[in-house]
């Protein structure tokens, strides 16, 4: 837990700023930061940021209040960014957080794809720190920016066809079929996903779907070691994104954890589809340092999708995981 105040002003510094730049790429700097005070790199924090600074464009304009009776019809409306923003703003103001979370959670769950998955993370990371520390006012306005961001690019997938798949993650992964054309960005892509193989579809346990949550960030973090190299950055949400959704779990009831396995899972499957190569590359490197000295590889590295990639490498915590933490480093390029 961060003690210093600095994610708080960092936050506060954020929240002027909208949550995608050049009308469609997502603003990392809330996730980052809060990955790096996480980790104990508070005092890094806003050297960070003022690297990052060119990518932030101003708050959007608002067009209309979002209400508990007209939501419906601004669900899925990116043009409607700064009023959901203003309605959960107004929520988390009026009701304990966790209320709000869970109300909306099930609402929202099944457009977990909209924004290339990036509003869940950035979700994940708000309860990680709301879970970890106070939930100080600018802690809770980056919730009402999560959730709002996930509202109005909420984006649900087209019934699946369901293919055979594996008992474990990992096979399960290495079972999902490529799309045919790779083309196009991840909208596009995303469209052309109509069938992903069965993964633990019959879990109703909550401790089981956590179990099973926690198996397919793992495989997912290993996996990228070996397939990184297909597509550097988008193959990252492979793992992130469900860690996202498990970073919640903690914070949610227990009848919601078997559907947001469920959600999980074709989101990792679904960014596999549409980016994984054909073949890995053995990457085994001869020695891998402590969690510590990797994070601090990725924070000198400096890229936010190396960051988060690492930040979620430390929760699996083998050697593994780590390595594809290193592997991200040698695959990404460095911000200019």
């Amino acid at each position: 837990m961060d003690t210093t105040g600095i994610l708080d002003e960092a936050l506060q510094r954020l929240h002027g700023s909208g949550p995608e730049r050049l009308g469609r790429l997502t603003n990392h700097a809330p996730m980052a930061v809060e990955a790096l005070a996480a980790h104990g790199q508070a005092r890094s924090v806003h050297r960070w940021l003022d690297r990052y600074a060119h990518k932030l464009e101003d708050f959007p304009a608002r067009a209309e209040p979002v209400t508990d009776a007209n939501w419906p019809a601004a669900l899925g409306d990116p043009r409607r960014l700064a009023d959901w923003i203003g309605y959960f703003g107004r929520e988390v103001a009026d009701r304990p957080w966790r209320e709000v979370l869970t109300r909306w959670w099930p609402r929202l769950l099944p457009g977990l794809y909209g924004g290339s998955t990036h509003p869940v993370i950035r979700v994940g990371h708000a309860v990680r720190t709301l879970l970890s520390g106070p939930p100080t006012a600018p802690r809770l306005a980056e919730l009402a920016h999560g959730l709002g961001y996930w509202a109005a690019r909420h984006r649900p997938l087209a019934p699946l066809a369901p293919l055979p798949g594996a008992e474990r993650a990992g096979a399960a992964l290495d079972a999902v079929p490529a799309i045919a054309a790779r083309d196009g960005g991840f909208p596009a892509r995303l469209e052309r996903v109509t069938a992903l193989p069965v993964w633990a579809g019959a879990v109703t346990r909550p401790r089981e779907a956590h179990d099973r949550l926690t198996e397919l960030v793992r495989a997912a973090t290993h996996r990228y070691a070996a397939y990184g190299h297909g597509e550097e950055t988008m193959l990252v949400h492979a793992a992130t994104a469900p860690n996202a959704v498990l970073r919640a779990l903690p914070a949610l009831p227990h009848a919601l954890w078997p559907p947001s396995l469920r959600a999980a899972w074709t989101a990792s499957a679904a960014v596999t589809a549409m980016y994984a190569p054909a073949a890995p590359v053995v990457h085994a490197p001869r020695a891998v340092p402590t969690p510590e000295e990797v994070f601090e590889r990725a924070l000198a590295h400096g890229d936010e999708h190396v960051i988060k990639l690492t930040d979620t490498a430390l929760d699996v915590g083998d050697a593994p995981a780590l390595a594809a933490a290193l592997r991200a480093m040698e695959l990404s390029a460095r911000p200019a």
